[in-house]
C-alpha cells in the first residue's frame, strides 16, 4: 500500500494537470530505507509529448546525486496519462528500473465516465505490475 499526505497528492495532481496535454512527470523522495514519500519533486519531460514522458539525463543525473547526499531515495516515480487510463503502459513497464518504489499515474483523461480524474500506484518488478491500494492522509503519524 502507499501512504501520501493530502498535500503530496494535490502536488502530484496538479503537476498533471498544468503539464496537460504533455504528460508530466516527477519523483517524490523519501529518507532512505523509510519507504515514506516526503519531498515533492516535479521534473521537465524532455519530451514534450502527450504519449510519451522521458527524464532529462542531466537533470535525473542531478537529482540522484541530490537524493544520495540527502541520504533519500526515489519512494514515488510518477507521471500521468493524458489520453488513456491511469495503467501503465508497455513503454512505462519497461523502463521502471527502480524495484522498491511506487509507480504513481495519474490520468488527465475522462477514460471511465467517472470524470478526468485517476490516481493510482503500482510496482512494478522484473515486467510484473501489481497494483496497490492508496492511502491519502493528512500527515504522517
Amino acid at each position: 500500500m502507499l501512504t501520501l499526505t493530502k498535500v503530496l497528492h494535490d502536488q502530484i495532481v496538479e503537476h498533471a494537470r498544468q503539464d496537460h496535454p504533455d504528460e508530466a512527470c516527477g519523483v517524490v523522495a523519501g529518507p532512505a530505507g523509510t519507504g515514506r514519500p516526503e519531498r515533492f519533486i516535479p521534473m521537465l519531460n524532455a519530451a514534450r509529448s502527450p504519449t510519451f514522458y522521458e527524464f532529462d539525463s542531466s537533470d535525473l543525473l542531478r537529482l540522484y546525486r541530490e537524493m544520495d547526499d540527502r541520504d533519500e531515495e526515489p519512494v514515488i516515480i510518477y507521471h500521468s496519462h493524458t489520453a488513456t487510463e491511469a495503467y501503465p503502459s508497455r513503454t512505462d513497464i519497461s523502463y521502471a528500473n527502480e524495484p522498491g518504489a511506487h509507480y504513481v499515474l495519474a490520468s488527465t483523461a475522462d477514460t471511465d465516465d467517472a470524470g478526468p480524474f485517476q490516481f493510482r500506484s503500482f510496482r512494478i518488478v522484473d515486467g510484473v505490475v501489481t497494483e496497490e491500494d492508496v492511502e491519502v492522509v493528512a500527515e504522517y503519524s
